[in-house]
């Protein structure tokens, strides 16, 4: 694929190939063809473009490789255009370009509401093909369409109805030309979204008898299935993450039911076969599953079932092996869950909602950096970020917006935390990559954002006005709180917050965005933008510590007031030393288990590991019990759940077991462990070893090459060794500081 590309002039049209129908049924898939007569082949290109999704075939042979084309997005603003060389496909004389546009973003299901038709109801192709830079092919009048093909019907989040008895298709009819405009259009900037790893299914008979394969790794894709099988034989896949208490299969845990009008999410395939050998996956559905549940009538001795992981491309660059299986394990469920999330934009699940939560982002987006070269995707992402924000600065709590908005919808948004993710990431990947393109494209919604939070923090709740500081204490305006916090009601937390707001959390974010926009703004040379910021954050850090400290000290039981005010810089002096103490003693108390939340469970390992307490840092990792990250690992889980007890103790399933936001540890495995840490070009290596795990090695691939940081317990001493591509900081537990150059290190602290 040819990448930032567009046509210097649009010569297609866009035509619809679709026949009158009733908006509220599903169709079939469109099918689109042309044929057409070349003497030159080279150098050729294939600009398209759809709404819906587009598989496009030139002389038998599929265009490209990028899978759910041309992905994922708010189309009003941004539709983007993919440029394909096909040079090689092309030959002298007629050539036939069939091109299927199926539902999609566009008119399919969508996030929470399980919304259809967002974008609108009729599907329609772009499409230029030209040849040594002259258009020799466009979509027109010209085209034939076709509803008899063997898609009877597709959703990405449902499913697809393919019958394999059409796929000669006997009928074609004239297609309508539209006036959509190209305004919207831009050349692409997603990576392709690709198939990518390969699990073959075993498959089995279930206690109450049905029929189920597993494939043995929480995924999200799709099957591809081959069986010789009688034409008019039906074959149903229904697709699970787990089995439930009994060992049966189920959805229950991620189907919310009746939330619209298609009764929940049923992640089904209904394959018709031909008669003889069958073999097909689907091209319009995608699903988050381990499991699939089959029905059918045909014989299955001699099948075979394999699932496909379908993601963005994406280099893994993140590598981490320890001496307990147990944190191995939990290292590749977190990158399985990035996997499963990053479909051209980062999102929660791939199964419920299949939203970019800008929250989930901001919170995984540091540990992201490690594991894989994420860079492009979660650039593409921050662009939709940009196109949600409204015009007072709002940034949405998801992105690409996939709901129908409203005044409840607009109410429910700009939550401190989420809304933060559009400084947080751009930050993220400065600090890996080192480039200062991403904060200068992102920077007009970081201070527009700065700007909105700071006139919400005006608007002071009357019981807080004695604070000083209160124009600068967001206790205002809609938050999801800390959330998910292990023992706290949800819906209660919720309600408390729109009562009384959430100040602590609300106003500790602030001052985090306040004061990397300075920093921000003074590595983009904007001087007089960093004073003002730094003035901000400072007001902000002084509104903070007269409402939630008490002579320098946090007078909580919660472990997240604790946390924040650490990670973010919020304590002064001793007041740190004194705030990690006591986070320790409560997690002691708690006999080593967190009970924090969404928001600081990725810099609690973290704030007490660096303040002298890796011993309880590491009793948290290694933590077996619910709430603790071992838990879902005994409990056989390949991926990281949205919530700890997502099996519980009786086998019952509940909530995504799929949502990568907790396996931010993993990023403390790096920066923690084994203690690599990048910002924009400069290296520390500061390991936190422990004999709790007797040997650590991670390895990152960074954008300054290859970074190994190992240790190991062995007879009376603890042996580093360091792989380093640029001159480096070493900071090691026995004090010592010194700088090393490029290459590769050894030392060692006697015991």
């Amino acid at each position: 694929m040819i990448r930032n590309k567009m046509p210097a002039l649009w010569r297609a049209r866009w035509i619809d190939g679709e026949l009158p129908h009733e908006q509220t049924m599903r169709q079939p898939a469109t099918v689109l063809r042309r044929l057409f007569t070349l003497e030159k082949t080279a150098p050729a290109v294939l600009y398209i473009t759809c709404h819906g999704l587009y598989e496009a075939v030139l002389n038998g042979s599929r265009v490209g490789d990028f899978v759910l084309a041309p992905g994922a997005g708010d189309y009003r603003k941004r539709l983007t255009v993919q440029a394909y060389d096909v040079s090689a496909l092309l030959r002298p004389g007629e050539n036939e370009l069939t091109v299927t546009l199926g539902d999609g973003w566009y008119r399919g299901n969508n996030g929470i509401d399980g919304l259809s038709c967002l974008f609108g109801s009729d599907l329609a192709l772009l499409c230029q093909l030209e040849v040594d830079g002259e258009p020799v092919l466009v979509s027109d009048e010209h085209w034939q369409a076709s509803q008899s093909g063997p898609v009877r019907e597709n959703d990405l989040e449902l499913g697809e109805r393919y019958d394999a008895r059409l796929e000669q298709i006997p009928d074609w009819h004239g297609v309508t030309v539209r006036e959509y405009g190209y305004t919207n259009l831009q050349p692409t900037e997603s990576v392709p979204i690709l198939e990518q790893e390969r699990f073959p299914g075993r498959l089995f008979t279930a206690p109450n008898g049905e029929r189920v394969i597993d494939f043995g790794q929480n995924l999200a894709g799709y099957v591809e299935l081959r069986l010789t099988a009688k034409a008019g034989q039906t074959l149903t896949l229904w697709h699970g993450e787990t089995l439930d208490e009994n060992g049966n299969f189920t959805q229950s845990n991620f189907d919310p039911g009746k939330r619209n009008k298609n009764g929940g999410i049923p992640q089904r395939i209904d394959y018709i076969c031909r008669d003889g050998e069958n073999v097909y996956k689907p091209r319009f559905a995608i699903f988050g599953f381990r499991y699939a549940k089959v029905e059918t009538d045909a014989d299955l001795t001699d099948a075979s079932f394999t699932a496909i992981a379908v993601y963005s491309r994406m280099e893994r660059t993140g590598f981490f092996e320890c001496g307990n299986a147990d944190v191995n394990q939990l290292f590749q469920n977190s990158l399985w869950s990035m996997r499963s999330n990053f479909c051209d934009i980062p999102t929660d699940c791939p199964t419920r909602e299949r939203a970019g939560w800008t929250g989930d982002a901001g919170a995984f987006s540091p540990t992201a950096v490690y594991l894989m070269d994420c860079y492009e995707v979660l650039r593409k992402w921050l662009g939709e970020c940009r196109l949600a924000q409204g015009e007072d600065g709002l940034v949405r709590n998801i992105a690409p917006q996939n709901d129908a908005g409203g005044r409840i919808s607009d109410m429910l948004q700009g939550s401190a935390g989420w809304g933060d993710a559009c400084v947080l990431v751009p930050w993220a990947l400065y600090r890996a990559y080192g480039r200062k393109e991403i904060l200068e494209e992102n920077y007009d919604m970081m201070c527009r954002w700065l700007d909105f939070s700071e006139n919400r923090a005006k608007k002071t709740r009357p019981q807080n006005l004695l604070n000083p500081y209160h124009k600068y204490l967001v206790d205002t305006g809609f938050h999801f709180g800390e959330w998910c916090q292990p023992d706290v009601d949800n819906g209660k937390a919720m309600a408390m917050i729109m009562t009384f707001g959430s100040p602590e959390v609300g106003t500790a974010y602030f001052f985090r965005s306040a004061s990397l926009l300075a920093r921000i703004a003074r590595i983009l040379g904007r001087d007089e933008d960093a004073r003002r910021f730094s003035a901000l954050a400072e007001n902000v850090k002084q509104a903070y510590r007269h409402q939630f400290l008490k002579k320098g000290a946090i007078e909580s039981d919660r472990q997240c007031e604790y946390v924040r005010p650490i990670a973010f810089g919020l304590l002064e002096g001793k007041e740190v030393q004194r705030a990690a103490d006591a986070l320790n003693d409560l997690v002691v108390k708690n006999g080593y288990r967190l009970n924090t939340g969404f928001l600081s469970t990725p810099d609690l390992c973290a704030a007490l590991a660096d303040n002298g307490h890796t011993d309880t840092a590491y009793r948290l990792l290694l933590q077996t019990e619910c709430p603790g990250w071992l838990y879902a690992v005994r409990k056989g889980a390949t991926t990281i759940w949205e919530t700890w007890d997502g099996v519980r103790a009786d086998g019952t399933v509940h909530d995504s077991l799929n949502h990568y936001s907790y396996g931010a540890v993993s990023g403390w495995l790096f920066s923690g462990v084994c203690g690599i840490r990048l910002e924009a070009g400069s290296l520390t290596i500061a390991p936190h070893p422990d004999k709790s795990l007797g040997h650590a090695c991670a390895e990152w691939r960074s954008p300054c090459g290859v970074i190994r940081s190992a240790w190991t317990y062995g007879e009376g001493k603890l042996s580093f060794s360091f792989t380093v591509p640029i001159p480096a900081a070493v900071v090691l537990p026995d004090g010592r500081t010194y700088t090393v150059q490029e290459g590769e290190h050894r030392d060692e602290i006697l015991l």
